[in-house]
């Protein structure tokens, strides 16, 4: 392998079993602080990658995000969490673990290793050209991941990654690298501590900026959300009371009605 793999590097900390409570926390902290300061470094190439997404979602197509470990279940977690907060279908964010549903909650021994299975877990979506992947993994160095890119390309399919290692082998397939580089773990090679961090605060970017893009919020608010519990349904008529200027049970009445703060907005204005 002609790359260093910095998240695999020795730890700056050595003895942590030797460490009290408060030291091991101020420890792991002081190291987090590093973590947006290196995602603020690559954010022309995540803004390069949300340009592109929206081009494509606007054409029809749909983003996937496929990993391996804690890499795959952080791109559930984000595209999870695009239906209820901004009212887009299931369909149009997916997210692909290298094992399938069972690797969420378990680990799946060698599924990270098998080179053909990411591309295969596409192609049961029908993956077309009109899509965008995001091939997600600390190393850069998942199998799982960099042929399923490999093969994208071969199909004229648009790719980003997001990786913690400099000029990695998932970096060299993707049309749209996102290096962030967060140096070693604080307990060596422990990629789901800062790796995992930056990667949640990227996808955060990715998704949140595309909903936007999208026209999926309303000056700061979340107009699309689903209201599927009390607390989400008060936010609601919070929303309506404040855009609106009306009282507490006229929102109410006008949320019920139309159960939609954007479609409640809408016709409220006509």
């Amino acid at each position: 392998m002609d790359f260093i793999k910095i998240t695999e590097q020795p730890s700056r900390y050595d003895h942590l079993e030797t460490m009290s409570i408060e030291e091991v926390l101020v420890n792991i902290n002081t190291e987090d602080q590093a973590v947006p300061l290196a995602v603020k470094q690559a954010i022309p190439q995540i803004e390069a990658a949300v340009a592109t997404i929206v081009e494509q979602l606007n054409k029809g197509g749909r983003l996937f995000y496929i990993g391996a470990g804690t890499s795959g279940r952080l791109g559930i977690l984000d595209a999870s969490e695009c239906p209820p907060t901004y009212g887009v279908s299931p369909d149009l964010v997916i997210g692909l673990i290298a094992g399938g549903d069972h690797a969420i909650r378990h680990a799946v021994e060698n599924a990270e290793d098998d080179p053909n299975q990411g591309w295969l877990d596409l192609e049961a979506y029908q993956i077309n050209a009109n899509d965008f992947v995001i091939g997600i993994a600390a190393s850069g160095t998942t199998p799982y991941v960099i042929k399923a890119l490999e093969s994208c390309q071969v199909h004229s399919i648009p790719t980003a990654c997001i990786t913690c290692n400099p000029h990695s082998p998932l970096s060299q397939v993707a049309l749209f690298p996102i290096e962030v580089i967060v140096g070693p773990e604080f307990v060596t090679a422990s990629s789901r501590m800062k790796a995992g961090t930056a990667q949640k605060l990227v996808l955060n970017m990715i998704s949140t900026t595309t909903m936007i893009q999208l026209g999926r919020v309303k000056g700061n608010r979340m107009v699309d959300m689903k209201m599927t519990n009390a607390k989400l349904i008060q936010r609601g008529i919070a929303m309506l009371q404040a855009e609106l200027k009306v009282s507490k049970e006229e929102a109410s009445q006008l949320l019920d009605q139309y159960q939609s703060v954007r479609e409640a907005l809408n016709h409220y204005k006509l």
